[in-house]
């Protein structure tokens, strides 16, 4: 999977950022579609996927660290100062706030879905 890193626009749009990298869009199209330019919820992340053609699972799961990630996965982060949308994909974590890294943020807790394109 190609993915294409994307700053957050705002500090609420961490969510709009990891979709638009994951599905190929601009934040604006994830956007408009949410009808929502603030925090993003589980339920907005899946069927923003899910309608722009890629798989998630249903199973949400705890990790400590990367050699437990599937190949791609969205993440939930418990960062110092909020819960956190993020993207690992193919060994790269691309997070809209904090950059391209090799590891996860600062977080305390973790959690992932498995992304499948289709």
């Amino acid at each position: 999977m190609d993915i294409t890193y994307i700053r957050e626009p705002t500090d609420l749009q961490c969510g709009q950022a990891v979709l638009a990298m994951v599905l190929g869009r601009t934040v604006e199209e994830i956007t408009a579609f949410l009808g929502n330019d603030r925090e993003t919820d589980l339920r907005e992340m899946k069927s923003a996927l899910r309608h722009f053609g890629a798989e998630i699972s249903d199973e949400r799961r705890q990790v400590s660290s990367r050699e437990e990630l599937p190949k791609c996965c969205l993440l939930s982060l418990e960062t110092p100062r909020c819960w956190h949308w993020s993207l690992y994909c193919e060994g790269v974590f691309y997070d809209p706030e904090h950059g391209v890294m090799s590891d996860f943020p600062e977080c305390a807790r973790k959690y992932y879905w498995e992304i499948l394109m289709k």
